[in-house]
C-alpha cells in the first residue's frame, strides 16, 4: 500500500478514505497524475501484458428485473435462446484454443441446475487447458460448492452499486443479498470478481467512493467498472449513458486501491471507445466475444455490443496486432 499525493489531495491506500476519493472522482485538475500513476503501477504489477479472456453468453433467458438490463424477465418482446450443454462443452473447447480463460455467462437461468452447470465445467476442464469462470448469479452455498468442485477456477458478480437504496431501485432486492452471494463465492476459494456501473440515474461521487471501498473490503480479485449505457426498452430507457471518463477515472482509482487485482476494459466502456485509454490508465484485461454468432445480437443486454461473425484466431489476431501498437502484448 502507499500515498499517492495527487493534485491537492492525498490518497492513503492502506486506509483510504471516502471523502478524498469522491473528491478525486470530482476534480478535473488531477486526471493526468491519476492516470499517470495507475498505469506505472499497472506495468509494475503485470508489465506490458494484457490478458485476453474469451466469454461465452450461452443463455439469455434471465429471472431478475433489473431496470437497466435488457434480457430481464420483463421483456417479453426478446427473443430468447439457451445453448444446449453439449453444444456449450464445444463453444468452450473451441474458444480454449484461442484463450487461456474461458467465461460462461448467462442471465440468471435456473434451467440449468447447478448439477447441470458442474457437470458442463467438468467436462471443459477434462477436454481444454484452460482456466474457466461463471458468471451466472445468485446460487446458494451449495450450488456454488458443486461448482467449485468441478473445477470452476472464478466467478464474476458485481454488486453493480454499493449504494443500498440505488440498489433496491434497480433490482427490487437488497444489497446485502448480493454482498453474501459474493461472500459465499470467495468462501470455496473461488477468485472473486465484482464490479459496478459509473453514471446510474440518482448515482453522486460519494456512491462511487463507496463502490470502490466495498471492492476493497470484499477482497476481490477481479473488478469490472464500466459506463452506464441505457436500453431503450428498459425502465431507464431515457436516462442519460453514464460518462466514459469518468469511468476510466474511477478505474485508474482502483487500480491504486487494488494493485495486483485484475481490471478489464470493460465491454461497455469499449462500446463507448475507451479501450486504449483504459489499458493507459490501469486495466490489464480484454473480454472478447467467443459466443456462436447465431446467439450474439440476441445478448442484447445494451445497445452497441460486438456482434460481428468474425472467427475466434482473426479476432485474437487482430487484437494482438492493436495491442502491440499500443506497446503491449496479449496474453
Amino acid at each position: 500500500m502507499a500515498l499517492y499525493t495527487l493534485g491537492n489531495h492525498t490518497l492513503d491506500t492502506q486506509q483510504p478514505d471516502r471523502d478524498i476519493l469522491a473528491a478525486l472522482i470530482g476534480d478535473e485538475t488531477v486526471d493526468a497524475e491519476l492516470f499517470h500513476a495507475a498505469n506505472t503501477l499497472k506495468i509494475r504489477q503485470f508489465g506490458n501484458k494484457v490478458f485476453v479472456r474469451g466469454i461465452i453468453e450461452f443463455s439469455n433467458y434471465c429471472r431478475c428485473t433489473c431496470a437497466y438490463c435488457g434480457i430481464n424477465a420483463q421483456m417479453t418482446h426478446t427473443k430468447r435462446y439457451r445453448m444446449m450443454p453439449d453444444d456449450l462443452v464445444n463453444a468452450a473447447v473451441c474458444a480454449a484454443k484461442v484463450y487461456r480463460t474461458v467465461i460462461l455467462q448467462s442471465g440468471e437461468d435456473l434451467f440449468y441446475t447447478a448439477k447441470t452447470l458442474a457437470d458442463i465445467v467438468r467436462r471443459i476442464k477434462e477436454k481444454a487447458n484452460c482456466a474457466v469462470t461463471l458468471s451466472i448469479g445468485e446460487r446458494t452455498l451449495e450450488e456454488y460448492r458443486l461448482m467449485r468442485e468441478a473445477g470452476a477456477d472464478r466467478f464474476l458478480l458485481k454488486h453493480e452499486t454499493a449504494n443500498a437504496v440505488l440498489y433496491e431501485s434497480l433490482h427490487g432486492a437488497a444489497l446485502e443479498t448480493r454482498l453474501g452471494a459474493q461472500r459465499r463465492i470467495k468462501a470455496l476459494g473461488f477468485e472473486l470478481g465484482g464490479g459496478f456501473m459509473v453514471g446510474l440515474p440518482g448515482q453522486t461521487d460519494e456512491i462511487l467512493a463507496e463502490d470502490l471501498l466495498t471492492l476493497v473490503r470484499e477482497r476481490v480479485e477481479m473488478a469490472g467498472i464500466g459506463p452506464f449505457i441505457a436500453h431503450p426498452d428498459t425502465d431507464l430507457g431515457n436516462a442519460l449513458d453514464g460518462d466514459p471518463h469518468k469511468t476510466l477515472k474511477v478505474l485508474a482509482l482502483a487500480r491504486l486501491l487494488l494493485p495486483g487485482c485484475h481490471l478489464p476494459s470493460t465491454t461497455a466502456l469499449n462500446v463507448k471507445g475507451g479501450m486504449k485509454n483504459a489499458l493507459l490508465c490501469g486495466a490489464d484485461v480484454i473480454m472478447q466475444k467467443a459466443t456462436p454468432f447465431e446467439y450474439r445480437q440476441l445478448y442484447d443486454i445494451y445497445p452497441g455490443r460486438d456482434a460481428q461473425e468474425v472467427p475466434l484466431e482473426e479476432q485474437y489476431e487482430t487484437l494482438k496486432k492493436r495491442l502491440a501498437e499500443l506497446g503491449l502484448s496479449a496474453e
